[in-house]
């Protein structure tokens, strides 16, 4: 394709630049910039803190939000999947937490890459909230991790 001048070629290598990449989940230089395991606590005090604590969130970027959830054994392919339909992944394989009911419960991580704002937050961890109960267990609460 020719470089053609004029209002449509500068239209052109607009839409042709390159979209930033997304922040790559396996990065190791990732820390925890923020979390939030109360349930009473607001997304905006949590993001305020953390944008005051070191290392500090950077709202501007994007940042890998990860929620923790405690679960029957027997829900959690049924989690991976509805939350899947929204870009989520597992952080890890879920792993056995003890419990005095008899249910065979295990702590499972989900995690995507988001720009990440104090509605957005409330939006998820409501929604995680709601997986989780459906499902039988319990969300524990999330946190955030960006580069140092």
């Amino acid at each position: 394709m020719s470089e053609q001048p004029g209002v449509l070629g500068r239209i052109r290598r607009l839409f042709a630049r390159r979209v930033p990449e997304r922040l790559d989940i396996t990065r190791s230089d990732l820390a925890v910039v923020v979390e939030s395991f109360d349930d009473s606590e607001a997304c905006s005090t949590a993001l305020d803190r953390g944008a005051q604590d070191a290392p500090h969130w950077a709202e501007s970027d994007d940042a890998v939000l990860r929620h923790h959830l405690e679960l029957p054994a027997e829900a959690v392919e049924e989690a991976l999947a509805l939350a899947g339909q929204d870009g989520y992944v597992a952080a890890a394989p879920p792993s056995p937490v003890p419990s005095e009911d008899g249910v065979t419960r295990v702590s499972l991580i989900l995690q995507r890459v988001q720009l990440l704002d104090a509605m957005h937050c409330a939006q998820e961890k409501s929604r995680m909230a709601s997986l989780a109960q459906r499902l039988g267990g319990d969300a524990r609460g999330w946190d955030a991790l960006q580069p140092e």
